[in-house]
């Protein structure tokens, strides 16, 4: 835009009409027109779009891998926690209920010898009661075939009454904590007694 005298910019003025008013003939173009009829801007390819589609099903599916693992490592993390807690409980348990077992054996005595009368008798019973609801239960009776898993044979010797291995007394009792053995019980075990060699008669008939 030319600068005027006095230092102001003059305005500019466009021309828009379609006919040229000195030729009388009709303009190819107008400027505004030009300007209006610039095509649009060109939309992204389909294949691009389809690429950025592949791109996000991809991120997501990474996304939902990595809740999916991390879900799995916290249900087992509760798992572990839960089974270490019941397993330290279970040793706080066995741990306590050792100790007792020598007084149980006291109390196993008195009543054998017909001592367990009066006030200890129910003080004996509320312990038996007690360490019963923990999970404690006594085993071993007379007769029980030998299992060197849970009876240590503390006295040995043959017998025609048994046919096999067996407990002919029980010297201490053993005492289970549910599946667990705290003690093996203390047995006196017979075994069959050898048959009798054959004499040399029966052998020449």
């Amino acid at each position: 835009m030319p600068p005027r005298e006095n230092g102001h910019e003059e305005p500019v003025i466009r021309d828009n009409r379609k006919i040229d008013p000195e030729t009388g003939q009709v303009r190819e173009h107008a400027p505004a027109e030009e300007a209006a009829e610039q095509p649009p801007a060109a939309e992204a390819p389909p294949a691009q779009a389809a690429a950025g589609s592949e791109e996000l099903q991809a991120q997501l599916a990474e996304r939902t891998a990595d809740l999916q693992r991390l879900q799995a490592e916290y249900v087992n993390y509760r798992k572990r926690v839960e089974r270490d807690r019941v397993a330290v409980k279970e040793q706080a348990v066995a741990g306590t209920l050792m100790e007792l077992l020598p007084v149980l054996d006291d109390i196993g005595r008195a009543r054998d010898h017909g001592e367990l009368t009066g006030g200890f008798a129910k003080v004996a019973e509320s312990l038996e009661a007690a360490v019963a609801k923990l999970g404690l239960t006594p085993f071993g009776q007379k007769g029980d075939p030998f299992d060197p898993m849970v009876h240590e044979a503390l006295m040995h010797s043959y017998s025609p009454d048994v046919t096999e291995p067996t407990a002919i007394e029980v010297l201490q009792p053993g005492y289970r904590l549910g599946e667990r053995v705290l003690r093996p019980a203390r047995v006196a075990v017979a075994e069959p007694e050898d048959a009798p060699p054959a004499s040399h008669d029966e052998e020449d008939n």
